[in-house]
């Protein structure tokens, strides 16, 4: 059981909603299921109390049936769900089973909040910033701000500032030089996270997309570019792969509001 999960749980019986016992009878319960067995999968329920996030679910190859049903099992364990490269297709089954649930077409995302949680969550804001090197870049960076906007934070996002016109990050230098981390999302020869990386003093998660003509080989040529950069402060995630570099920029924000 995660801390907010317990703090809920605290919560409810201050209030008068939910008696001692039943509260010792949730707990005992959240705490001894640590996975649920489905008929596709085998959903982790422990996560969140392990890594502070519940499990992730990548949507590509699974039938919609079965991401109905393992949705259908994390909410009913209180647990938020983001489901990634989810199909047009995919998602229509599940936005008939679960109306509250938020669909990014341009990201492939699809974001339920837990069970009985309030729609508008207040989300922190200022912490992250997102930059795009160019416009098709952006279903990459919507990814990093879908997984940010799951994990509780509002990112800035900065589109079309790519090195080919370097008087528009500068415009920008402002709105980046105080964050905790900066995704950039950058195609081509995959510049523009070493240049960021010159004027911030945050780490700078760089992703690569398979933005490009023919000799940037489907984001290669930007992946190896980013992974030689002189930028000590730059740092590279997989090609196209949004999600995770906008989990580990939702990490590091929440290292600075554990200690704070």
């Amino acid at each position: 059981m995660s801390e907010d999960q317990l703090s809920s749980l605290f919560e409810q019986v201050r209030q008068g909603s939910l008696s001692v016992e039943q509260a010792v009878s949730h707990f005992a319960n959240q705490s001894q299921q640590k996975s649920a067995i489905l008929t596709s999968a085998n959903i982790d329920l422990d996560r969140s109390s392990r890594c502070g996030y519940p499990e992730v679910i990548f949507c590509e190859g699974k039938t919609s049936a079965s991401l109905v049903e393992i949705f259908s099992t994390l909410l009913e364990s209180n647990q938020r769900c983001l489901g990634t490269r989810i199909s047009e297709e995919q998602a229509e089954t599940v936005l008939k089973q679960f109306p509250q649930a938020i669909y990014n077409q341009t990201a492939r995302t699809v974001r339920i909040p837990e069970k009985d949680a309030a729609f508008d969550e207040k989300l922190i804001a200022g912490e992250i910033a997102v930059l795009t090197a160019g416009t098709s870049d952006r279903p990459v960076a919507e990814e990093a701000i879908e997984t940010l906007t799951w994990m509780g934070y509002e990112p800035d996002f900065i589109l079309d500032v790519g090195v080919a016109g370097p008087h528009r990050l500068q415009e920008q230098l402002p709105r980046i030089q105080n964050v905790s981390a900066i995704v950039v999302a950058a195609g081509m020869e995959g510049a523009l996270p070493s240049v960021v990386g010159g004027w911030v003093s945050c780490p700078v998660i760089a992703v690569p997309t398979s933005v490009g003509y023919g000799a940037s080989l489907g984001g290669i040529a930007a992946l190896l570019g980013m992974l030689n950069s002189c930028a000590a402060n730059v740092t590279v995630v997989n090609i196209n792969a949004g999600f995770k570099a906008g989990f580990i920029a939702g990490l590091i924000a929440d290292q600075k509001h554990s200690t704070s």
